[in-house]
């Protein structure tokens, strides 16, 4: 391989996403083998990772400017093979992605500068910086994938990280007990993504952008009829409502905050509460085809979007007060995605995800701030607010107060009705398998019998 094909935009874009899963494998294998490297060279070579990365993709983008190209594909063959079925082990970024995949590799590089000193001499330092090389690496696989297929599993492993870095304080038990809460939302709501990919599949023969869209993004078309583009775009939608917090899944996002600062930032602030955002965005066409699924997208962003407002006001607590204020712009953007305002959402992601991001990091200090602001005020830092309080009668105010304070019991709705029942048929099935074990043994990874 010569110089200038090495530093082509497709070598630059490959080695822009693999460079954090290689980094993840290094790290992993020397935390297996028992070699534990000095704080200060994990956040070096996490520095030099991510600044390796926004290289790359400079690169790429300078060889896309000289050449005109509005786009870059890379890779070949195939990842799995099955008869006619082949997921494309290829990459893809164009007007939509590339934004998202710099985004990612700016703010993932903060975080990393930012959690050097924050979790300086914890226990889980490198447990962290592994899983963060690891999260990083699914982002760019989700933003970069050339297939609904292939983001499929860079979806898959922004879940595990978030799920791991919920339960990252392992000592206590509410860390561990959310982790497993917002683990049954994913892979409740990834439902919809998995099987979505399966019928796009079936009706076009392939879940390849370029094969299933015709035209460049934002101006493309799909060959679907209105039912099946309605049922493919409600099944999308229900993967990107469990991913971006959306009605009635929002109570996930709270108890998401157990996990470190830097976590809550980069998950919860910027790039993973995005990616449901992103998935409704890349199968735009399929919307446009279907009145339906539109008007639900809109439906539920402004539903959400007005309840994670009334619940961010009453919130206790900085990050849980974050956490809703990130729900209620994110149904902002989803209504835009309905609208068809795709170059508005782009921006509103983008905006959105850095000062959320900067938001979060700063909130273990915003209360010392505020004091120091309320004693600078003499005492007399008026409430935010009252204005909209004097729009309304009191029985209303007071009802509407209640209402958030339950955080409008869907929480509760989804804890009785799907999460309680799926535990216990978890249990169910556990004693089952134990009742017909022989006796004696026991199943892979239990205890045994009594």
């Amino acid at each position: 391989m010569n110089l200038e094909s090495f530093l082509s935009p497709e070598s630059l874009l490959v080695a822009a996403v693999l460079a954090p899963g290689v980094v993840f494998l290094l790290l992993a294998f020397s935390w297996i083998l028992g070699y534990l490297p000095a704080e200060r060279l994990v956040a070096r070579v996490a520095n030099t990772t991510f600044s390796f990365c926004l290289l790359a993709l400079a690169g790429m983008m300078f060889g896309m400017w000289q050449t005109g190209a509005t786009s870059v594909s890379a890779g070949s063959g195939n990842w799995l093979e099955v008869h006619e079925f082949r997921i494309p082990l290829a990459l893809f970024v164009d007007r939509l992605s590339l934004p998202l995949v710099v985004l990612t590799v700016v703010l993932v590089g903060t975080v990393a500068v930012f959690s050097r000193r924050y979790l300086h001499r914890d226990p889980g330092f490198h447990r962290f910086f592994i899983l963060l090389h690891l999260f990083a690496f699914g982002a760019l696989l989700v933003f970069s994938s050339a297939s609904f297929d292939l983001l499929v599993g860079g979806w898959e492993l922004i879940c595990v990280t978030s799920v791991l870095l919920i339960a990252f304080f392992q000592h206590r038990a509410a860390p561990a007990r959310n982790s497993v809460r917002v683990f049954a939302t994913y892979r409740a709501c990834d439902v919809g993504l998995i099987v979505g990919a399966f019928l796009l599949h079936h009706a076009t023969g392939s879940t390849r952008y370029s094969e299933v869209f015709e035209g460049t993004w934002p101006n493309q078309t799909v060959a679907l009829e209105s039912g099946l583009a309605t049922a493919i775009g409600c099944l999308l939608l229900l993967a990107a409502m469990g991913k971006s917090a959306q009605l009635p899944f929002s109570g996930w996002m709270p108890r998401a905050m157990e996990g470190p600062t830097p976590s809550s930032a980069i998950f919860y602030g910027a790039i993973s509460v995005h990616a449901g955002a992103y998935l409704l965005l890349r199968a735009q066409p399929i919307f446009e085809a279907s009145p339906i699924a539109s008007g639900l997208v809109v439906f539920i962003g402004i539903a959400t979007a007005l309840h994670a407002t009334l619940v961010a006001r009453v919130c206790t607590d900085a990050k849980t007060a974050l956490a809703y204020s990130s729900v209620s712009q994110l149904g902002i953007i989803l209504a835009e995605i309905g609208l068809g305002l795709s170059w508005l959402a782009v921006i509103h992601i983008a905006g959105h995800a850095v000062v959320r991001t900067l938001q979060f990091l700063k909130a273990p200090s915003a209360l010392h701030e505020y004091h120091g602001m309320h004693a600078a005020a003499g005492g007399h830092v008026q409430a935010t607010g009252l204005h909209y309080e004097l729009l309304l009668p009191p029985g209303l105010r007071t009802w509407l107060y209640r209402f958030s304070l339950d955080r409008g019991h869907f929480d509760t709705l989804i804890e009785r009705l799907f999460a309680q029942p799926l535990e216990r048929f978890a249990v169910r099935m556990k004693a089952v398998e134990q009742h017909l074990l022989p006796v004696g043994t026991h199943a892979k990874g239990s205890g045994p019998r009594e």
